[in-house]
C-alpha cells in the first residue's frame, strides 16, 4: 500500500487504507463519490473477504510505526486501530461466511448501490449497464462464501434466510418487471439494449440466489438457533459500538430507561387522550391525529420538515456550511426493510445526503410517527453529522469521515439530536412529543431485547412483563408490541433485524448515553463559559470514534 513508511503519519496511513479499500470494494467507492470502479462490484467470495482482511492487517502494521505528533493524528490513530481490530475479529470468527440479514448483507449492498450511482449522462448509464452485468459474478461469490460457511458449520439464522427469500421475491415479482428492469427504464434509448440486457442478467442472478437460498441453504440451516450467544455477541457488539461492553450492566440499564420512559409516556398520553394508556393514545393518533395522505405528499412534507429545522438551527445552535444545508427526502425502493434510513453525501457533495421512507404499500402517514424520526434521520441527526464529516474530511482524514464510521457513534448522535429538539422546544405538541417518547422507548427496548434474546437472559423478577421467563424471539415480539406503537409489519421487521445484526440495535441508546455524558463533562469543565453551539460544531467536526473513546474526546472540547 502507498505511503506506509516509518515516517508516515496516521492520517496518511488511514487515507492510504481508503484508497486500497475502495479498489477492493467498488460499492464503497460509489458511496464516497469515487468514480473509478463504477462498472465493477466487490468480490464477496472467501478469497475476496480474505483480501480485505489482509489489507487491514497490513494497515495495522503500518500504523505501528507511524508518528503521532498531535491530537489530530492521535484521534485518527485511535480510531483506525480500534476499527480495524474490531473488523478483523469479525472476519476471523467467520462471520462473513454466514452474512444473511434482512438489512445488512452483500445482496442488499449490491442493489442499494444502484440507487446512489449518477445517472445524468450516457456515460453514467453505461457504467450502470456494466455494473448490472457484474451482478451474477458478485452474487456467485456471495453464495460461495455461504457454502464455505456451511462447510465450517457456520450457518446463518433461519429467520434471516426466510426473510431474505421473501425480500428477493419482492425485488423480482413486480407486475411491471423486476426492480432492476424498473430502474433502467429511464435510461437513454441509445443504451437501451445494453441496459435491458444488464437488467436481465442482474434479475436472473437474484432469482438464482433466491432459489438456492429457498431450496438448498434453508434446509441446511433449519433448526439452527437465531440467538448468537455471548461470545459471538461480544464480538459483534465491539464492531457496532467500538466498546468492550459490560453486557449485563447494559441490559440492566436498558430496563432502567424502560421504566423512566414508560412513566413519561403515561403522562404525555393523558394529554393526548385523557384516561388512556400510551398505546391507546398512539392508536387514537393513528386514526384521528394529523396525517399526510399520499406518497408524493409525504415526501414533500418530510422535505419541508427538514428545511424548517435547518433554517431554525443554523446560526443559533449550529454554524453550517452551505454544502451541509442541502438534504433530500426520498421514498425507499420496494422490498426494503421497514425502517427509514439515511445515505450520506459523497465527499464532493455531488450527491447530497438523502433520507429514505419505506412506504410498505401505505398511502396515509400519521405525523406522530414521522417528526422525531426525521429529526433523527435528517436534521439535526444523521445528516448534520455525516455531512459535516464530509465537509471537514480534508482537515481530518477521509477515513475518519467515511469508512471509520462507528454505528453507535452515529446512531447515538441521531438519538441525541431527537432529544436536543425536545430540549429546544420543537416537540411541545402532545402527539408529536408522545411520538418522540415512543421512539425513545423503541431504543430502550432494543437494548433489552437485543441482549436478552441473543444471550437468552431472564426477564427480571420485577418486570411488568412476564417476570422470570427467558427471552425468545416470540416473547420479544410480543413485548415489543405491548410497549411500542409500531405496526405489525414494523414489529416483525425489527425482530428479524435484531436477530440478524447482533449488537447493532443497542448502539442507539448506549451511544446517546455517551454523547450526553460527553456534553455534561465538557459543561462541567467550562462552567458558565460552556458554549453549546461551539461544542456541537467541534463535536461534529472531530470525525468518528468508538464509544470507549468518545466520552473522553467530547469532554476535551
Amino acid at each position: 500500500m502507498s505511503d506506509t513508511t516509518s515516517s508516515a503519519l496516521p492520517r496518511a496511513v488511514a487515507d492510504a487504507y481508503v484508497d486500497e479499500a475502495t479498489e477492493l470494494d467498488p460499492i464503497t467507492a460509489t458511496y464516497l463519490g469515487v468514480r473509478t470502479g463504477q462498472d465493477r462490484l466487490p468480490d464477496f467470495s472467501p478469497a475476496g473477504l480474505e483480501a480485505q482482511a489482509d489489507l487491514a492487517r497490513r494497515t495495522l502494521a503500518a500504523l505501528d510505526s507511524a508518528e503521532v505528533p498531535d491530537d489530530d493524528e492521535r484521534r485518527c490513530a485511535r480510531l483506525l486501530r480500534e476499527r480495524l481490530t474490531a473488523e478483523l475479529a469479525v472476519h476471523e470468527a467467520g462471520e462473513g461466511l454466514r452474512a444473511v440479514s434482512n438489512l445488512h448483507s452483500p445482496v442488499h449492498a449490491v442493489r442499494n448501490v444502484f440507487t446512489l450511482m449518477p445517472t445524468q449522462t450516457d456515460e453514467d448509464w453505461a457504467a450502470v449497464a456494466a455494473r448490472l452485468r457484474a451482478v451474477p459474478e458478485a452474487l456467485a461469490g456471495y453464495q460461495a462464501s455461504l457454502e464455505a460457511g456451511l462447510d465450517r458449520k457456520l450457518p446463518a439464522g433461519p429467520r434471516q434466510v426466510a426473510t431474505v427469500v421473501v425480500q428477493l421475491g419482492e425485488w423480482l415479482d413486480d407486475e411491471a418487471g423486476s426492480w432492476f428492469t424498473q430502474f433502467v427504464k429511464d435510461g437513454p434509448q441509445a443504451l437501451r439494449t445494453d441496459l435491458d440486457a444488464g437488467a436481465a442478467m442482474a434479475t436472473g442472478a437474484v432469482a438464482a440466489l433466491r432459489d438456492w437460498l429457498r431450496d438448498s441453504y434453508a434446509a441446511s440451516v433449519e433448526g439452527t438457533s437465531d440467538a448468537v450467544g455471548r461470545e459471538r455477541y461480544a464480538t459483534w457488539a465491539r464492531y457496532w459500538t467500538g466498546s468492550d461492553l459490560d453486557l449485563d450492566e447494559a441490559y440492566a440499564w436498558g430496563w432502567e430507561e424502560f421504566r423512566r420512559i414508560e412513566a413519561e409516556m403515561r403522562d404525555e398520553a393523558e394529554k393526548v387522550l385523557p384516561g388512556s394508556t400510551p398505546m391507546e393514545a398512539l392508536a387514537h393518533l393513528d386514526e384521528h391525529g394529523e396525517a399526510i395522505d399520499g406518497v408524493d405528499a409525504v415526501r414533500d412534507w418530510l422535505q419541508a420538515l427538514m428545511d424548517e429545522a435547518m433554517n431554525a438551527l443554523d446560526g443559533t445552535h449550529f454554524d453550517l456550511a452551505e454544502p451541509v444545508k442541502h438534504v433530500e427526502s426520498r421514498i425507499a425502493p420496494p422490498g426494503s426493510a421497514a425502517a427509514p434510513y439515511y445515505t450520506a453525501p459523497s465527499l464532493d457533495f455531488s450527491r447530497p445526503g438523502r433520507t429514505w421512507l419505506p412506504t410498505l404499500g401505505r398511502e396515509r402517514f400519521p405525523v406522530w410517527d414521522l417528526v422525531s424520526t426525521w429529526y433523527h434521520e435528517g436534521v439535526p441527526g444523521h445528516h448534520l453529522q455525516l455531512a459535516q464529516w464530509a465537509y471537514v474530511a480534508d482537515r481530518l482524514s477521509r477515513y475518519q469521515a467515511t469508512l471509520g464510521q462507528v454505528s453507535a457513534n452515529a446512531e447515538g448522535w441521531a438519538l441525541y439530536a431527537e432529544r436536543l429538539m425536545d430540549e429546544l422546544g420543537f416537540l411541545t405538541d402532545p402527539g408529536r412529543r408522545l411520538g418522540y417518547l415512543n421512539a425513545q422507548m423503541l431504543r430502550a427496548t432494543r437494548v433489552i431485547l437485543d441482549i436478552g434474546m441473543h444471550l437468552e437472559l431472564r426477564v427480571p423478577d420485577d418486570s411488568p412483563y412476564r417476570p422470570g421467563e427467558t427471552w425468545t424471539p416470540e416473547l420479544g415480539r410480543d413485548f415489543f408490541g405491548a410497549y411500542n406503537g409500531l405496526s405489525a409489519a414494523m414489529l416483525d421487521s425489527e425482530i428479524i433485524r435484531y436477530l440478524g445484526m447482533p449488537g447493532q440495535a443497542i448502539g442507539y441508546k448506549l451511544g446517546e448515553r455517551s454523547w450526553l455524558a460527553g456534553r455534561e463533562a465538557a459543561r462541567a469543565a467550562h462552567g458558565d463559559a460552556f458554549d453549546a453551539k461551539a461544542w456541537h460544531m467541534a463535536a461534529l467536526s472531530q470525525g468518528s470514534l468508538g464509544l470507549d473513546d468518545l466520552v473522553d474526546e467530547l469532554s476535551r472540547l
